[in-house]
């Protein structure tokens, strides 16, 4: 029996292109947004159809790997729950992980790939020349955006004694913690487990399951009073999601990259986020608000702009009076357009490249504005 995510049909429009006066293309896909206690603010398409998590899932795969007695913080902590651009910090940081767990990049089990940052695969090159080594293809598994969450798997299998080289079966004993921090969080059991592209099991949830989990992670991780030990399974949790929150809030650039889209939303708004594969994406305001987005093409063009927008027209931004990650709409507006491509279309007579267009909030995006106006 094949399982599936929600159809075009039950998708709302999120976002579309516009390129010289033209909507060439349409992203359709469903987003929701909660409130700190969980309750929807903003529906849209069906929040509640379960959806492969992809990459989004790491922050939770992260805190399971830190309660079984991972030694992580500070970067590594981050490390464990990026999807790294393998910048020369990225991989420095990885490699450090494995030595300080008595392992190696031979003991990871995530496919080998290229640096993704220019700069590092050059340095790399022009180390390999001067060694007199063959340097045009620079691969290794370190490498690879998903080596700190496999890193970290590796050293919670080894901080209890358990086989290194089967730590990716779902039935080992971390992947089996990682399904009960999932299940804590999102208060919901996932629908399915899949393989994700790293080879690790991957969970089918709700975006409102999602986006529960994670909003749950950055409130009580970044939250100066303790929680109350009644509030729910994920509460025995807090040291872990408050080691990671701290450590990405701290260094923005270890969860994808400088520059990078999610890196950017952290660095400069003080919003927890995190991208996936196939359209997939969360994020989470300090005091709990928590948006998540599917866009049901697979594309992540228009999850950065689909997510923060959501927030802002929930109020999200509004709620945190005072605090640094408490922008005001020029802000968001400013940040939306850093992380977000124009639609180009050849150069002007200086050779500069010519934006055409760009990508717009879809009609079910804009009406939540116009009925916020009325």
């Amino acid at each position: 029996m094949t399982y599936s995510t929600f159809t075009p049909g039950q998708a709302a429009e999120l976002a579309v292109v516009e390129r010289s006066g033209f909507i060439e293309s349409r992203h359709i896909g469903s987003a929701v947004v909660l409130d700190p206690e969980g309750s929807p603010l903003i529906s849209l398409g069906s929040p509640d159809a379960s959806v492969f998590t992809r990459s989004s899932l790491k922050p939770l795969q992260a805190i399971a790997a830190m309660s079984l007695g991972a030694q992580l913080e500070g970067p590594s902590a981050a490390l464990a729950a990026a999807s790294h651009k393998s910048e020369a910090g990225h991989v420095e940081v990885v490699s450090a992980m494995l030595e300080a767990a008595g392992l190696d990049v031979s003991d990871l089990q995530c496919p080998s790939a290229h640096p993704a940052d220019g700069a590092f695969r050059r340095q790399l090159q022009e180390e390999a020349r001067a060694a007199g080594e063959d340097s045009t293809d620079p691969r290794s598994r370190l490498y690879f955006n998903c080596s700190g969450k496999h890193a970290a798997f590796l050293a919670a299998a080894r901080a209890i004694g358990a086989d290194t080289a089967t730590y990716l079966s779902p039935d080992h004993p971390v992947q089996q913690k990682v399904a009960e921090v999932v299940a804590a969080f999102a208060s919901e059991a996932p629908s399915a487990i899949g393989i994700d592209g790293c080879g690790a099991p991957v969970f089918a949830l709700s975006l409102t399951g999602l986006a529960r989990a994670i909003g749950r992670v950055v409130r009580m991780g970044c939250s100066d009073v303790a929680v109350e030990e009644t509030a729910g399974a994920w509460t025995a949790y807090e040291p872990e999601a408050r080691t990671l929150t701290e450590a990405v809030f701290a260094d923005p650039w270890t969860i994808e990259g400088h520059g990078r889209p999610n890196s950017t939303v952290i660095d400069r708004l003080g919003v927890f986020a995190k991208g996936g594969a196939e359209g997939v994406i969360v994020m989470a305001t300090r005091t709990g608000y928590a948006v998540a987005v599917k866009c049901l093409d697979g594309s992540s063009r228009a999850t950065g702009l689909v997510a923060l927008t959501l927030l802002q027209r929930a109020g999200a931004f509004d709620a945190e009076p005072g605090a640094a990650s408490a922008p005001g709409s020029e802000t968001v507006d400013a940040v939306i357009a850093e992380i977000t491509d124009p639609v180009t279309g050849g150069t002007d007579s200086e050779g500069r490249t010519n934006v055409v267009g760009r990508l717009e909030l879809g009609e079910d995006i804009a009406d939540i504005g116009e009925r916020k106006r009325d």
